[in-house]
């Protein structure tokens, strides 16, 4: 993953200057800080030199009793590498577990975590401690400049046990991480739904047209809020801009012939367990200007498994937003496999790992967009449903792999989160994407379908990049023909042959007297998937 992406890091990344609420002062190496809860209860702080050397945290709770922090494959208590520490009646105590299962963790058999100071100040107890970035023991989570499952707990007393309802998740990029602007005069435009009764359905779609603004300049959204009324049935929300033709709001369930049903270019995505996403420094989403009379359409899908009755919702998102222009117009491409197919394309029941493809092939894209410019990705969000395990973005060029857009190896449907990436990525026209998504249907009996109901499946990946171009979507649909290629129709251009992706990037560990190294492995398959691109263009 490369040790430039630290460089860049330590360069460009402001200090974050001060903790809050009762916490210490901004110590030296340790610069970038989050809360992991809600109430900001539970602030971490962490720094690094480089991505062979040590990483250091400091954790502080609002509590006097003992606390923790682990590194969760799932996010998850289970298979997490976890530190507890306090301070006691007989002093400080500070241990490296691990969890197999949802009970008290293991003590490791190897103390891989150095405990750096253990105070309590004001009814709060600060834990500073440090590891090796690329820790080879076993019984640890190895960091990687990819998003990583944060998990906490703490206690009220000493004791080590249950720890209730003080607990909680939060994914955060440890080795590429953007801190976010704070602004009390920040402003920011509310899209919502309004007093919308939710069907006792176990899926419902509802959609809302409107217009956005009355920008007579073009503005920049450089922050993304969920506002989230009934989080238990809201599944996810999608922001799209509508083209020229839809011209008259209105609120409506979608899919049922209105005119906004065309409106696919992607603004903003949400996905459940998904927090606030604030946008590079040097880029914003447009808004205004030449097209301050386009209508925008707001899509909220609500999954109410228990069906329940009575329900009434006003959800939505708040864009923030600023006059002041930012460098780069920032576009979010739709890739992956075309949630709604019109072939019948299903995923077997009883299956533990069941691999769905789709592809994107930039080359079309100059049929716009002439010419076509170097796409700066920096950020994706992945989306599956229930029975979605991993999720892979390859990157192509001149038929061989050259880097992964996104990667999620645990993926969880409770948390779906748009991460920016180690890096900023080159698209150029030609390259190819490839949306793989890895399913288990080992708990279900019937043939899981492509669709838009959470027990159907979907397999996208939103692709944030910079700068902006007028395709939006690129997606693909599968070839029921597969034994009979000859047979083959292509629905709008050729026939497309899906590439094996690589094995993921690993980390391969050198003997313990010997230095750590960090290995990706790109192992090379053959073989493929005829499928046949379908385009949504917008």
């Amino acid at each position: 993953w490369g040790d430039y992406i630290m460089s860049a890091l330590l360069l460009f990344f402001p200090i974050l200057l001060a903790w809050t609420e009762g916490t210490s002062a901004a110590d030296d190496g340790m610069p970038f800080m989050e809360y992991l809860d809600p109430n900001r209860l539970v602030c971490l702080k962490w720094g690094f030199d480089n991505l062979k050397g040590n990483i250091t945290f400091q954790l502080a709770v609002n509590s006097t009793g003992w606390i923790s922090l682990g590194f969760s494959p799932s996010g998850e208590m289970y298979g997490a590498d976890i530190v507890i520490g306090g301070v006691g009646s007989n002093g400080n105590y500070f241990n490296d577990y691990h969890a197999k299962e949802e009970v008290m963790p293991l003590l490791d058999k190897e103390q891989s975590y150095t405990l750096l100071s253990m105070m309590e100040n004001d009814g709060q107890t600060i834990m500073t401690f440090q590891r090796a970035i690329q820790s080879c023991d076993e019984e640890d989570f190895h960091i990687t400049a990819q998003p990583i499952k944060l998990i906490y707990a703490y206690g009220t007393s000493d004791e080590i046990k249950y720890h209730g309802p003080r607990r909680g998740t939060k994914e955060v990029n440890l080795l590429n991480y953007v801190p976010r602007t704070s602004n009390a005069n920040a402003t920011y435009l509310s899209v919502k739904v309004t007093n919308v009764p939710v069907p006792s359905n176990k899926t419902y779609y509802h959609c809302k047209v409107m217009k956005l603004s009355d920008f007579s300049t073009k503005h920049h959204i450089y922050q993304i809020e969920p506002e989230i009324e009934n989080p238990d049935i809201v599944h996810h929300m999608l922001l799209y801009h509508c083209p020229p033709t839809v011209t008259t709001p209105y609120e409506n369930p979608c899919y049922r012939g209105d005119p906004g049903d065309v409106c696919f270019g992607v603004v903003a995505a949400w996905g459940t367990g998904g927090g606030v996403y604030e946008l590079p420094e040097n880029a914003g989403i447009p808004i205004g200007g030449e097209n301050k009379n386009i209508l925008y359409r707001l899509e909220i899908h609500y999954n109410n498994p228990q069906q329940k009755a009575g329900v009434v919702d006003n959800s939505g998102l708040r864009l923030y937003y600023t006059d002041q222009l930012r460098q780069h117009d920032v576009g979010i491409l739709n890739t992956g496999l075309l949630p709604i197919l019109s072939v019948n394309y299903n995923i077997p029941p009883k299956a533990a790992e069941f691999h769905t493809y789709g592809l994107c092939n930039t080359s079309y894209f100059s049929q716009l967009v002439n010419p076509m410019p170097d796409l700066q990705v920096f950020a994706v969000l992945l989306h599956t449903h229930l029975a979605g395990r991993k999720v892979r973005v390859g990157h192509f060029r001149k038929g061989k792999q050259i880097d992964f857009l996104g990667l999620n190896e645990n993926y969880n449907f409770e948390m779906q989160q748009t991460v920016n990436l180690g890096s900023i990525k080159t698209v150029m026209e030609g390259d190819e994407i490839i949306v793989e998504c890895t399913y288990n249907t080992e708990d279900r009996t019937e043939p899981t379908t492509i669709g838009l109901s959470t027990f159907d499946e979907m397999c996208l990946a939103f692709v944030y990049y910079y700068p902006a171009i007028s395709v939006t979507s690129c997606l693909s649909q599968p070839n029921t023909t597969l034994l009979s290629p000859t047979d083959y129709q292509p629905l709008v251009y050729t026939n497309a042959f899906i590439r094996d992706l690589t094995e993921s990037p690993t980390i391969k560990c050198k003997p313990k007297n010997a230095a750590n190294e960090l290995c990706p492995s790109w192992i090379a398959n053959t073989g493929g998937i005829l499928l046949s691109l379908l385009w949504m263009i917008v």
